[in-house]
């Protein structure tokens, strides 16, 4: 198979096949996902959550991230990486550059941040400097303390319009890419037909172009940590890991997953 780039994303797009994506965080799980068809794998700063034992993904560091980038791109060779900042690792412009430089050496084909129209510099900037970004929009983990814990985002008028200008904004200043976390199902929809890049929803409903889920919540392993959007794959491939990753290209392809019951 050939190596999946932005442009295979923005086919798939254009042709309305769900983009499929999981999370992963060394080399073996990371090869498994490869077999399985996964098209995208993020190393994701969930690492903090799931690897290392934190409540949040404050802890995370970029030296983490980067340890965890290079395990995953040894173990495969057709998904595209995206790496997440850590925390604060953006804070500026030139940091996010200094940084984006640590990420995309240790193995990362795209870099992805949470925030909106204030971060509209930094990614044109990462633009302009060949560095692919992917944003991230609704819940922001690294942002929960702020949020006030993890709820959905954008169920009033209010929020749901700065979601959306969020989003056009991002694309404009050159992200490729666009993650919608626990965004109501109608207002991804929304979002999704007015960009022109893919949306990749997680907890957002099945008219994204693409979906996420976290590694260890869709094997069922994380039994502290259940919400709505997450479905236990393992079940349906009668415990076989391969099997339940395949599960879950074959669901997101389908657009059997997410269900009304896994959106809000």
């Amino acid at each position: 198979m050939k190596k999946v780039t932005l442009s295979t994303l923005q086919q798939l797009k254009k042709s309305g096949e769900p983009i499929t994506v999981l999370t992963a965080y060394d080399a073996t799980f990371a090869k498994l996902q490869e077999r399985a068809g996964v098209e995208v794998i993020l190393i994701g700063d969930s690492l903090g959550n799931v690897i290392q034992g934190h409540q949040t993904t404050v802890p995370v560091t970029i030296e983490d991230m980067c340890y965890h980038i290079a395990n995953v791109a040894r173990g495969c060779n057709v998904p595209l990486l995206i790496g997440d900042y850590s925390y604060m690792s953006y804070a500026t412009p030139e940091q996010a550059y200094f940084n984006a430089t640590k990420l995309m050496q240790a193995g990362a084909n795209m870099v992805k941040l949470e925030g909106g129209a204030w971060l509209s510099e930094t990614i044109q900037g990462l633009t302009e400097r060949g560095i692919p970004v992917c944003a991230h929009l609704g819940l922001t983990p690294q942002s929960v303390d702020a949020l006030g814990g993890f709820k959905v985002q954008g169920k009033e008028q209010a929020s749901a319009d700065k979601l959306l200008a969020d989003a056009l904004a991002v694309e404009q200043a050159g992200a490729k890419l666009l993650v919608l976390e626990c965004v109501p199902a109608a207002l991804a929809k929304s979002i999704s037909e007015q960009l022109s890049i893919p949306t990749i929803g997680i907890g957002a409903g099945v008219n994204c172009d693409g979906q996420v889920l976290v590694m260890h919540d869709m094997l069922g392993l994380n039994e502290q940590f259940s919400p709505k959007f997450v479905k236990n794959f393992l079940t349906d491939s009668d415990g076989d890991i391969r099997g339940a990753f395949e599960a879950f290209v074959k669901q997101v392809k389908a657009r059997e997953f997410p269900t009304e019951q896994h959106s809000f």
